[in-house]
């Protein structure tokens, strides 16, 4: 095992941080250290949080965390957060985070830009709660950057999706359709007091009865809180316990999506980062952007014949050596 991993599994808070930040930067041996790590993964309960920017979530998060410390579970959190343009890294940090656990050591937390990452994720956010997972953290939230209807990887990182959403916010019905919708395992009404809340509620149930559901598949279940409060916490976490329950014994099929989807993720970046690489491919790059530019070639079958000849190489002619 490499001394960094052996290093992880001890319990080391500074190593795991430098692995993960390696992870994040795509430093080489990174991935080394993960692999040795790997073996001991899967034993955490993941919960994916994502929502509307301004719904709470951070807020309902840091009561959630309070809970299960109560408990005497140890709690991770992996915040996405959006890129500085100038930077690249999170425009929010772990210290404006959730404070009143800052200075507890069975708490965590970790945030991550998205670089331009698509889905509510950053590229990184798996690796990241891996490292927390092999170093024994019970729980571990995935908190989304926040970015609307299109956040619909965290149901494929977690093995509980929360879909955090509030009233008042301009067609709720129309905020909160389409992906996002299919994705929750638990609806989340926060800011419960606000008027509103009680309409958005019965959107839900609506749509959630309109919605083809297969008989043995988990129903969504809907609750109101006022996360600032730490009003209606108690039913939500008995009901995330209920799931959790559901999936350990019906969970297997989700179990093998959610691997499926972290191989066909890695091995797209690798693609791409082996296409990028490619010496043929860049030493020809400058000659078929002449061509796009000129419209001689279109970039889909372009793309396409390149994809082939990294899969397919043309075979290198042997020298005759029976010439004189």
């Amino acid at each position: 095992m490499h001394p960094a991993a052996a290093q992880i599994r001890a319990g080391d808070i500074r190593a795991a941080a430098r692995l993960m930040r390696d992870l994040d930067d795509g430093v080489p041996g990174a991935q080394d250290i993960l692999k040795d790590l790997f073996p001991f993964t899967g034993r955490a309960w993941i919960i994916g949080v994502t929502g509307n920017p301004g719904s709470g979530k951070s807020t309902l998060v840091d009561q959630l965390i309070g809970t299960f410390r109560a408990q005497g579970k140890r709690v991770g959190v992996v915040a996405i957060d959006p890129s500085s343009p100038f930077s690249g890294g999170a425009i929010l940090g772990d210290r404006i985070r959730m404070q009143r656990h800052s200075g507890d050591d069975g708490v965590f937390i970790r945030s991550l830009a998205t670089r331009g990452h698509l889905g509510g994720l950053s590229a990184s956010t798996v690796d990241v709660a891996s490292v927390l997972d092999a170093m024994g953290f019970d729980i571990i939230f995935i908190e989304t950057v926040g970015v609307g209807q299109d956040e619909i990887e965290v149901v494929y990182a977690a093995d509980t999706a929360i879909v955090v959403c509030i009233p008042g916010a301009g067609d709720d019905v129309q905020s909160i359709k389409a992906g996002i919708l299919e994705i929750a395992d638990l609806f989340v009404v926060n800011k419960a007091d606000r008027e509103g809340a009680q309409r958005l509620v019965r959107d839900l149930q609506m749509l959630l009865s309109l919605a083809p559901q297969p008989e043995d598949a988990w129903p969504p279940r809907i609750h109101e809180t006022v996360a600032v409060e730490g009003k209606g916490v108690d039913d939500l976490m008995s009901s995330l316990q209920t799931h959790r329950d559901w999936i350990q014994a019906h969970g297997a099929d989700r179990r093998r999506a959610k691997m499926e989807w972290r191989f066909w993720s890695i091995f797209r970046r690798t693609l791409l980062e082996e296409a990028r690489v490619e010496s043929r491919l860049r030493q020809r790059m400058p000659s078929l952007l002449d061509d796009l530019l000129a419209r001689r070639r279109d970039p889909h079958t372009l793309a396409r014949e390149e994809v082939r000849a990294l899969f397919h190489p043309a075979p290198r002619l042997s020298p005759d050596l029976s010439e004189p």
